[in-house]
């Protein structure tokens, strides 16, 4: 199938990657011309404009966003809409509010344009592994798309999750989630290091261990493996977490419909407080935040502790 790529960062790039190894045809377009060169090596047709970028695809066009959320997924739109035609089809993968979805879809059905909200989870290990994808919009969309999630996806690694919005619904979700699981690795490994025991533990061995069998492993569990095996207290890195909205989002809907969610609602708060005080569970969270993410951390300064 054919698709145009806008955004080619840590998640686009290597989207584009499994797209053109499954035998897709893909036209890429980044504000970095340099990444459009890199990929256009790699197997991609490139654009430098948008107008160029709609002249190499097919009616009707296929276009998918990997740009932040906000500002710039309106901006590319606004950039694309005088170039695609009635039967055409945004997808914005990218990491947005859903309430955003709901406007621009809205506003692209005015001209005739589809518009589906993907969200997407699988870091810089899905090129690997494949992508976890979540979609919302109308099904014969999401139907005439399968193919391209097919190859971006494991077996049964996608979903029709409802209307336009349910995709980035259940993303900001399912990062909600994420936050509560970390923190809670977090804070065991800060009892772990912090015990009587902690000179003969060995928490490279213990994520392995837990991985084996128990009731609390997860990829997750084995990216703290490979965290401590690089760092065996994780002593390089300073713990401060950033969050980058789907948490925030999750707890403003929780409250926005009464219902409780204290774990997520607290480790959002964690990342907050591991701002100033950098404690050990901060690290790890930190830690796991750059292995499966790519996210970038805070080396420690000599002489702190």
């Amino acid at each position: 199938m054919q698709l145009g790529m806008i955004g080619l960062g840590r998640m686009g790039a290597n989207m584009t990657r499994r797209l053109i190894q499954a035998g897709h045809e893909i036209i890429v377009l980044d504000r970095n011309p340099d990444r459009v060169r890199q990929m256009e090596k790699e197997g991609a047709a490139g654009a430098y404009s948008h107008e160029e970028l709609a002249k190499k695809l097919n009616a009707p066009r296929a276009v998918w966003i990997m740009v932040p959320a906000g500002g710039p997924v309106d901006e590319t739109i606004e950039k694309l809409k005088g170039h695609l035609r009635e039967g055409d089809l945004v997808i914005d993968g990218g990491n947005s509010h859903y309430t955003d979805g709901l406007r621009r879809g809205e506003e692209l059905k005015k001209s005739g344009i589809g518009f589906m909200d993907a969200g997407v989870s699988g870091g810089i290990w899905g090129l690997k592994e494949g992508y976890c994808i979540m979609a919302g919009g109308e099904r014969d969309q999401y139907q005439r798309l399968e193919p391209i999630l097919k190859s971006l996806a494991p077996p049964e690694g996608h979903l029709y999750c409802g209307p336009l919005g349910a995709g980035h619904f259940v993303k900001m979700v399912h990062n909600g989630i994420e936050y509560g699981m970390m923190a809670a690795y977090g804070e065991g490994f800060s009892l772990l290091n912090a015990s009587r025991y902690s000179d003969s533990l060995d928490f490279e061995k213990i994520a392995h261990l837990w991985n084996r069998g128990s009731v609390v492993r997860s990829w997750l569990l084995e990216l703290a493996e490979d965290a401590f095996r690089k760092d065996k207290r994780l002593s390089n890195i300073e713990g401060y977490v950033e969050d980058s909205g789907e948490g925030r989002w999750t707890v403003q809907e929780a409250i926005n419909m009464a219902v409780p969610a204290p774990v997520i609602a607290l480790s959002l708060f964690q990342r907050f407080a591991s701002r100033g005080r950098g404690d050990f569970a901060s690290r790890l969270e930190a830690a796991l935040r750059s292995e499966f993410g790519g996210h970038a951390i805070k080396k420690e300064t000599a002489g702190k502790k």
